[in-house]
């Protein structure tokens, strides 16, 4: 197999995946006899990576591979082909989000001494559920609370190789600026994560429940 061949063979492979393709998982389509090696196949992402450098769409690097997707600077464009607008992410959800990928790993109990105010466990369980945030242990204090940190799907989702991607706290000091970011996201995607009134409720709820007095 000559190099230009494995280029076509990675370009193809990756293009009609519908998830990011890992370099292991690119390696592992190839037989043993005759395998390219794991040297080759990065060089032709490489090479594909240049190809693509004038074009509007790119092969990019997230969090668990590689991926072909529109450069921002073309989504809005491209967005205009679904007509239904994104939801817009509550606050209060943002605000836990940006908690867990920059301080992780984190606790509820964390997020919530510095938010101010309690976190609904509705808000948690929407990002573990949308696989952005996982369990990765538990603090080493009474009670055992859960640590929280971002996944790989959350590098993916938000266009970045790794967790030194992100924006500095400088850049996202209006938190409701990430809405915004959100919307020029790939489309295709749902982007309802909850409602800003289910949360309040829950919030409330939760809030209620916490205030109601202990008998005995």
């Amino acid at each position: 197999m000559n190099e230009d061949e494995l280029k076509k063979i990675i370009e193809a492979v990756i293009y009609a995946a519908d998830e990011p393709m890992s370099l292991n998982r690119l390696m592992s389509l190839f037989p043993e006899e005759g395998h390219p090696g794991r040297d080759a196949i990065k060089a032709a992402i490489s090479q594909l990576q240049e190809e693509a450098a004038e074009r509007s769409v790119e092969l990019k690097e997230v969090g668990s591979g590689y991926r072909y997707q529109v450069r921002q600077d073309y989504a809005e464009w491209v967005s205009k082909l679904w007509e239904e607008r994104p939801a817009r992410y509550s606050r209060a959800s943002l605000e836990t989000l940006a908690l867990i990928a920059y301080r992780q790993p984190v606790t509820r109990a964390e997020i919530e001494e510095v938010r101010g105010v309690s976190v609904s466990s509705q808000i948690i369980k929407a990002f573990v559920e949308r696989d952005w945030v996982k369990v990765v242990g538990h603090r080493d204090v009474p009670g055992k609370p859960a640590l929280y940190a971002t996944t790989s799907g959350f590098l993916d989702y938000f266009n970045l190789g790794s967790l030194g991607d992100l924006p500095s706290l400088a850049e996202i000091r209006d938190i409701d600026s990430i809405n915004e970011k959100l919307e020029l996201s790939l489309p295709g995607e749902s982007k309802e994560l909850i409602p800003d009134e289910d949360i309040a409720e829950a919030e409330s709820a939760e809030t209620e429940e916490l205030a109601e007095p202990v008998n005995g």
